[in-house]
């Protein structure tokens, strides 16, 4: 006979819940105001990552007041969110480099089309986002174990399809990078110092997301009767403390710095964007150049 499925292994807490509830929630202002004040309309998936991190600690507040008696929806909401909110973040860290190599006219830099750069990348988040939401749907409606250990299997599909998907990315990004030091371009040099900078940051929030998702993946592998399943440290170490950095990052080294309103209506692959004509703000040893016509 199968055993009964168990919400959580632990009593979660509320104080952590809270700390994190209020990180990210000024973590989402902060890049709601960068969103409003520079246009950066490339970061809106990513702050719907914020809010879904949010909205997912606010299920584990809210569970952590009915222990040990759980209701199921937020159980449901807060392994929703949490799962699926790097994603989002993923999505405009995609952009972001898309913007960067046009920036730089260094096209011809990149090892996969601009064009397709992001729609590439942002394919394999949708796809990882439906298998992972089929899999944390299925927990959700588990009767027992083995219909659990099912939904864990698929999250685990999931968050190996984007882990693939992220390790390509920042081998395309390693690839432009080295290229663009070999030969920078006349619009690179301008801004070289930046540029170094917030490749830096890429690689960073990259390996920070990889890191999270690899912590997922063998959470999921070892179960429910794991190690990292049945302590609620992990999870906020693991996964809160990761996700915050990365929000963190791009709060102290926002893109709007080296791209600005003007530059997201050249790329191609903006949906919001347009305008036949764009400036590009560049920011070199504390003065503001100007360039025209970056398309």
């Amino acid at each position: 006979m199968a055993k009964e499925f168990i919400l959580y292994h632990y009593d979660p807490s509320t104080a952590l819940a809270a700390v994190f509830i209020f990180l990210f929630s000024n973590g989402s202002l902060a890049h709601g105001w960068f969103l409003w004040r520079h246009r950066t309309w490339y970061f809106i998936p990513f702050i719907i990552g914020g809010i879904f991190e949010l909205i997912g600690y606010a299920g584990r507040f809210i569970s952590s007041r009915q222990s040990p008696n759980w209701a199921t929806w937020p159980y449901v909401m807060q392994s929703l969110m949490i799962l699926l909110a790097p994603i989002f973040f993923a999505a405009s860290i995609y952009m972001v480099l898309g913007r960067i190599i046009r920036l730089v006219d260094a096209n011809s830099y990149s090892p996969i089309r601009v064009n397709w750069l992001t729609k590439i990348f942002v394919a394999g988040d949708i796809i990882s986002f439906f298998v992972q939401a089929a899999g944390g749907g299925m927990i959700s409606k588990a009767k027992d174990d083995d219909q659990a250990k099912w939904g864990e299997r698929i999250i685990i599909a999931g968050l190996v399809i984007q882990l693939i998907f992220f390790g390509l990315f920042v081998v395309a990004a390693w690839v432009f990078h080295w290229r663009i030091i070999r030969a920078p371009t006349q619009k690179a040099e301008a801004v070289w110092g930046l540029l170094r900078q917030y490749m830096l940051v890429l690689y960073a929030a990259s390996f920070l997301i990889i890191a999270r998702n690899a912590f997922r993946v063998i959470e999921y592998v070892q179960g429910s009767d794991g190690e990292l399943m049945s302590k609620e440290m992990w999870i906020y170490i693991f996964d809160a403390t990761l996700m915050f950095l990365v929000m963190l990052l791009f709060v102290i080294w926002h893109p709007s710095r080296i791209i600005n309103r003007s530059a997201v209506a050249s790329s191609t692959d903006v949906e919001s964007a347009s305008g036949s004509h764009s400036m590009v703000t560049f920011w070199k040893r504390g003065t503001v150049q100007r360039e025209s016509s970056v398309r």
